[in-house]
């Protein structure tokens, strides 16, 4: 049996029921699993179905099978209604729905349940191509492969029965492997994952799970954009210039400063030159008419 027909089984039934639910007003009832839908075998396993407080009367039906599986009506409550097994075996295996009768009408079957046993074969390994510690945003590689002709893998993450992806078997060298790839990874992504080697024939029957892989996604730190300077970390260094009116850049102050001291200290030089010259010109008055007197003869 190849994974395309319970892909397409599972596909058409979660079509049937909304076409279902379109035709009547009831609400389709809720199908769920204790201990859970993936089971080791020969391990119990109850199937609960859930529907309002005015149902009547509970189907519980194994997709394909003709007779409903709780002939003997095993109601707990008006409610719920169980059906056990208490060896889980391949026969166990496969998509389970469930319905209810409420004022003469039966609702909409539920969405089904994927009831599958573990154990049956060898684990096969889990790595990750990538490293198990990324940055968000990265793409992540997880490489699941066996020395079993499995046919396909399953990768699955610890927090609760979500499968994540089923990838067909490449071969390489003596090994049989599969590829997951995990596009832009964020924190949401990080968990524990495994991964179950199968056999088309059983879909529902898949190896031990291999050893648990452990990724941690990291947020990307922000680091500064060198465009963009509200994200610069250096100091700022401010360049001030002043226009003139007339449209020209003036100097800086240093440059003014200069030049004033300049005209100063020329101004200072000619004031003491005129003064120089001044007192030159009064000694030599002074002294002109001593130098200048002549004697009367005698």
């Amino acid at each position: 049996m190849s994974l395309v027909l319970p892909s397409l089984l599972y596909l058409g039934l979660c079509l049937g029921q909304s076409t279902q639910a379109q035709k009547g007003n009831l609400s389709p009832p809720r199908i769920t699993a204790l201990p859970g839908s993936t089971v080791g075998p020969k391990s119990p396993v109850t199937i609960l179905c859930q529907g309002p407080a005015d149902a009547e009367e509970y189907v519980i039906s194994k997709v394909g099978s003709p007779e409903p599986l709780d002939r003997e009506k095993q109601l707990l409550s008006k409610m719920i209604n169980i059906f056990s097994i208490a060896e889980m075996t391949p026969d166990g295996t496969g998509l389970y729905h469930c319905s209810y009768q409420s004022g003469g009408s039966w609702s909409p079957f539920s969405d089904p349940l994927q009831l599958v046993m573990t154990g049956a074969y060898d684990k096969p390994s889990l790595s990750s191509m990538t490293g198990t510690v990324v940055a968000s945003g990265e793409n992540v590689k997880l490489q699941c492969f066996s020395t079993l002709k499995f046919e396909a893998f399953i990768l699955s993450k610890e927090d609760g029965d979500r499968i994540i992806q089923n990838q067909l078997v490449s071969h390489q060298g003596g090994n049989h492997e599969a590829v997951f790839l995990l596009n832009q990874v964020s924190s949401t992504q990080t968990g524990t994952y495994r991964c179950y080697g199968l056999f088309e024939r059983e879909p529902y029957v898949w190896s031990h799970p291999s050893d648990p892989l452990h990724l941690q996604v990291r947020e990307a730190p922000d680091y500064p954009d060198p465009m963009n300077p509200q994200h610069s970390t250096e100091f700022p260094v401010r360049i001030t210039t002043t226009v003139s009116m007339t449209g020209g850049t003036k100097e800086p102050a240093a440059w003014h400063l200069s030049a004033e001291n300049q005209v100063r200290l020329s101004m200072a030089g000619l004031i003491l030159l005129v003064l120089g010259v001044l007192l030159a010109e009064a000694w030599y008055s002074r002294k002109m008419p001593l130098n200048g007197h002549r004697q009367a003869p005698t």
